[in-house]
């Protein structure tokens, strides 16, 4: 099942580690360590090989991917001796990534891509091609009338206006080129009336919002605790440092306001209340790809007996991410194989945000993907004993 995984800021951090890995996976360099879709609880024959994924992107940025994943090997992201042993795989690639589309309008944009889109899977020879968003976060979206439906949004696209931000744009032009489309950021992606209702025209799935990486991680996990031993939460407080591109982009107010809400979503519905204290993200150029997060909880228990946690999460922030983009563009590929259409509220597992995720504790959102993901290679193995 030759599986095209098209990232939308296919230069970063968070890409270039998953190109180097699934590259890597590919050559049997490594091992799958961090790919959730490896453990035998999901691994099967509906999801596309490692050796099937085919790497693509568009990027703003014009630095080669091989001096990308040469500069994070130097930092400690990457082993040096995987991008050495894949120079001539990264060089493929690198004629596989093509600049962000240009045009007057941003149906313009949205066209370019798809041509984009379009050659890709027609010159590899693809069943499908997955869009994957890892690029910068973007502030909240403004209201416009042409989010309301696709005909409005179409018409509103050739107008000098920007209706879209770029992650919408983004999944505007994948839905419209028949490829399903992950948000693997908090920005708006594909959570517009009008983009649903294209995704549901076309028959395509889409995921996200927010990849589940750190501090929120250990939160989905935590704060289900509380809840069941029915301990009562007081306060809770997070400090998140962070450098790299991902952080100097959220040394912007409105792009941290709006990550700073998907990280905060999910005490209030995990909990059934807001605890006092807030999240903060810091932006220290010094730690690069790393990320330090300290969090404080107050709570109390039995006879009212007052009492308080602390936990310090130090991570690399690319390599928890990478394994969960293939994850994901292998499920999300199945998905689509499956015939499954509209938001994959199945992946809640993976992101901060889910789309109508109907809890956020990581063990039952974990039951859910594997119970979709055994209907998935049920299937697909019924299929192949019917076409057999």
């Amino acid at each position: 099942m030759r599986t095209g995984v098209w990232l939308v800021g296919a230069r970063g951090s968070v890409a270039t580690t998953s190109i180097v890995g699934g590259l890597a996976l590919r050559a049997g360099l490594t091992g799958p360590a961090g790919c959730v879709t490896e453990l035998p609880e999901l691994r099967g024959p509906a999801l596309p090989a490692f050796s099937d994924l085919v790497f693509g992107g568009h990027d703003v940025a014009t630095t080669p991917l091989v001096k990308r994943a040469e500069t994070l090997a130097v930092a400690g992201v990457l082993p040096g001796r995987l991008v050495a042993a894949l120079l001539d795989e990264l060089a493929a690639v690198e004629q596989e990534l093509r600049p962000a589309p240009a045009g007057a309008t941003q149906a313009d944009r949205a066209a370019a891509a798809v041509r984009d889109l379009t050659d890709f899977r027609d010159r590899h020879r693809l069943e499908r091609v997955v869009v994957v968003n890892v690029s910068a976060t973007e502030p909240a979206v403004r209201p416009h009338p042409g989010h309301a439906d696709p005909a409005a949004l179409h018409a509103a696209l050739t107008s000098p206006d920007e209706v879209l931000p770029a992650s919408s744009l983004y999944a505007y032009a994948a839905l419209t080129a028949g490829c399903p489309y992950v948000d693997f950021t908090p920005s708006t992606g594909a959570r517009l009336p009008a983009l649903h209702a294209l995704a549901v025209e076309r028959g395509l799935p889409y995921g996200g919002h927010d990849g589940k990486t750190g501090e929120t991680l250990v939160k989905s996990v935590l704060a289900p605790m509380f809840a069941m031993r029915n301990l009562t939460v007081h306060t809770w407080s997070g400090l998140n440092l962070l450098g790299g591109g991902d952080g100097a982009n959220l040394a912007d107010p409105a792009a941290n306001a709006a990550k700073v809400e998907s990280k905060q979503r999910v005490l209030g519905e995990t909990l059934g209340y807001v605890p006092q204290g807030d999240t903060r993200i810091d932006f220290v150029e010094e730690l690069g790809d790393f990320k330090t997060a300290w969090d404080l909880i107050t709570f109390s228990g039995f006879l009212g007996t007052r009492m308080r946690m602390e936990f310090t999460w130090h991570g690399c922030d690319s390599a928890l991410a990478a394994p969960l983009v293939l994850d994901l563009a292998r499920l999300t590929a199945a998905a689509h194989a499956g015939g499954h259409v509209g938001p994959l509220e199945e992946l809640a597992f993976f992101f901060k945000d889910p789309l109508g995720g109907p809890t956020h504790s990581l063990a039952e959102q974990w039951t859910r993907l594997a119970e979709f993901t055994r209907r998935l290679h049920a299937d697909r193995g019924s299929a192949d004993g019917h076409a057999g």
